[in-house]
């Protein structure tokens, strides 16, 4: 293995590390311990997702995006 695979492979475990550790604490804090601002939070999250996959959509249809020469 190279050096790129084996950084490539630690950044993975570290983002689904901190994937898990993010749901655990999400869950832990929120859906057990019911709060007041759970609807807020998941209406917080519902809208950036949505802003995201849309600029990512407005992004990746875009004709100066397809013809760049790194993709």
């Amino acid at each position: 293995m190279d050096d790129r695979s084996i950084a490539g492979l630690l950044a993975t475990l570290v983002i689904a590390a901190l994937a898990v550790l993010g749901v655990y604490g999400f869950s832990n804090g929120y859906l057990i311990n019911s709060s007041d601002y759970l609807t807020s939070t998941v209406g917080a999250l519902v809208v950036a997702i949505l802003a995201v996959g849309s600029l990512i959509g407005l992004g990746a249809g875009s004709k100066r995006w397809r013809e760049n020469p790194y993709w």
